[in-house]
């Protein structure tokens, strides 16, 4: 399904360079988020009739919970990838209509990268009990993280990767077209593009460090923890067109963020002890997002 869904998109929806605009990312998004749900039916019904093994034991109905609440958490946990992909592309004046490219072998890297991550990650929690309490508690760190520097951005090229990049690789300033590398003076330099994508596949990483060990306080089944996690990925670029022109009415969303990860984070320290519902999770996910959407509308003065 991800081969025939990215050979339409670039072979076909997307041969040729343009801008996405606000109502074009409306329907992607909208398409992507009807196939993640429709996915859930494929979930069910490969619980039910045993397509898949099913190593922790999960009925047909509690594996369809888990996999809408982890799906919820990963999309979510993405809209804070998206001022990182805002702020990479603004840096390195990137020109819109070769953003979407950029993006789609963004999500093939993710993808592998996310793959592996996740095999072990499930590896280490199946293994090792205990490691557990150590995502628990990384989590929860990683919220108070977000809590204190919400709202505090730098340059892109600031960034130590970009360094690193210079250092290791000609790199021109200069955008040609939506090539990634040029050649001149017969010395072959890499252009903003493929800095940006670069940059963009390692913050990728880094949040994955995150949003992984979240998704594996709701299960830690893989193939429910791959799926709803490639599925929000995919989702990500067009959410990203759609979203990046209303980061500032949105502007508390980030304290969502930070509540998402503080509880998936207690929750996985309490989870030999208390068993929370899969229900209340999700309930918990809504709730912390919608109340960070509400207070952006509600709330007047100075920015979060």
């Amino acid at each position: 399904m991800l081969v025939i869904a990215l050979a339409l998109d670039l072979g076909v929806f997307n041969r040729k360079p343009h801008e996405i605009k606000a109502k074009e990312a409306a329907i992607w998004t909208g398409v992507w988020v009807t196939v993640a749900l429709l996915f859930s039916g494929i979930i069910y019904l490969s619980f039910q009739n045993e397509w898949i093994a099913n190593p922790t034991n999960l009925t047909p109905t509690i594996a369809v919970l888990k996999y809408i609440t982890g799906y919820l958490i990963e999309l979510s946990l993405s809209i804070d990838n998206v001022f990182i992909i805002a702020l990479i592309f603004s840096s390195f004046a990137i020109p819109k209509k070769y953003q979407h490219e950029v993006l789609f072998y963004g999500v093939l890297g993710a993808i592998v990268f996310r793959a592996l991550m996740i095999f072990f990650g499930v590896a280490l929690i199946t293994k090792f009990s205990w490691m557990i309490y150590v995502f628990g508690v990384f989590l929860i760190l990683t919220a108070l993280k977000m809590l204190f520097s919400h709202g505090k951005q730098k340059d892109a090229k600031d960034f130590a990767i970009y360094k690193w990049i210079k250092k290791v690789y000609p790199v021109i300033s200069t955008v040609y077209n939506d090539k990634f590398f040029i050649k001149k003076g017969g010395i072959k330099f890499a252009t903003p593009l493929f800095v940006a994508l670069i940059m963009i596949e390692l913050t990728d990483l880094f949040f994955a460090i995150d949003s992984i060990p979240a998704i594996l306080a709701i299960t830690a089944d893989p193939f429910i923890v791959f799926s709803s996690n490639i599925l929000a990925v995919m989702g990500l670029r067009s959410m990203y067109f759609l979203i990046v022109g209303m980061l500032d009415k949105f502007r508390y969303i980030g304290y969502s963020l930070v509540v998402i990860l503080a509880f998936v984070g207690t929750k996985m320290i309490i989870s030999h002890q208390i068993d929370i519902p899969e229900w209340l999770s999700l309930g918990v996910i809504v709730l912390s997002l919608a109340g960070g959407m509400i207070a952006s509308k509600m709330i007047k003065g100075k920015e979060a």
